[in-house]
């Protein structure tokens, strides 16, 4: 946005040939937009996922629930041309009474868990888990819950190698007079979302040679 302003003031203000410079700012600013990636999850009062057909999905809307102001928001920024209430926002979520699950554009599965009962299954076939309850100790997947969204409000995720990249309004260690920084309570607030390493199951059968000694 400030190369681009640079550039239309350059453009406007200079009488010499060298005004076209901020003809080649303001492209190389297009080009510098164009190439930035898109988020492929989006997470405030709703929870936005980018599917297989590069466009985003909207979960809870699946139930009925739509924010009119936040989905025009979202989709201006994403240059979707598609409204608010367009059958197609929903299509490829599936929602039950416990919540909502989609399958992301890098195949892995995108959960909102509503009540307490979906977080087993999710937590075995999700890679994320977006809740307003608490997640069961050794969750294979990565949460975001409630806690998290009221200290760093909404949240834009990209899939990296090594999980998903946050960018959260209140980001933890930015300190800004409108907006103070989070609070990083015992590494919770990662920039960097993993995965949990799933624990190892332990064969406590004793060996062949043990039983032998015993004897």
């Amino acid at each position: 946005m400030i190369a681009a302003t640079v550039g239309i003031i350059l453009l406007g203000l200079l009488r010499t040939p060298l005004r076209w410079s901020g003809a080649i700012v303001l492209v190389v600013a297009v080009v510098w937009a164009m190439r930035v990636p898109q988020p492929d999850i989006l997470i405030s009062r709703n929870v936005g996922v980018r599917g297989q057909d590069g466009r985003l999905h909207l979960m809870h809307a699946a139930k009925g629930t739509r924010d009119a102001f936040l989905l025009r928001e979202w989709l201006a920024a994403d240059a979707d041309p598609r409204a608010a209430i367009d059958a197609s926002l929903t299509a490829g979520v599936s929602c039950d009474d416990h919540g909502c699950v989609m399958q992301s554009a890098g195949g892995a599965f995108i959960a909102q868990a509503l009540k307490a009962e979906a977080l087993a299954d999710d937590c075995e076939r999700a890679a994320l888990i977006v809740t307003n309850k608490p997640a069961p100790a050794g969750c294979a997947a990565s949460v975001i819950d409630v806690e998290r969204l009221r200290r760093q409000g909404a949240m834009a995720l990209r899939r990296s190698r090594e999980g998903f990249v946050v960018e959260a309004v209140k980001a933890v260690g930015i300190d800004r007079p409108w907006s103070p920084a989070a609070a990083d309570e015992s590494g919770a607030e990662a920039m960097i979302l993993t995965r949990p390493a799933t624990p190892r199951a332990i064969d406590a059968t004793p060996s062949e040679a043990d039983l032998q000694a015993e004897e």
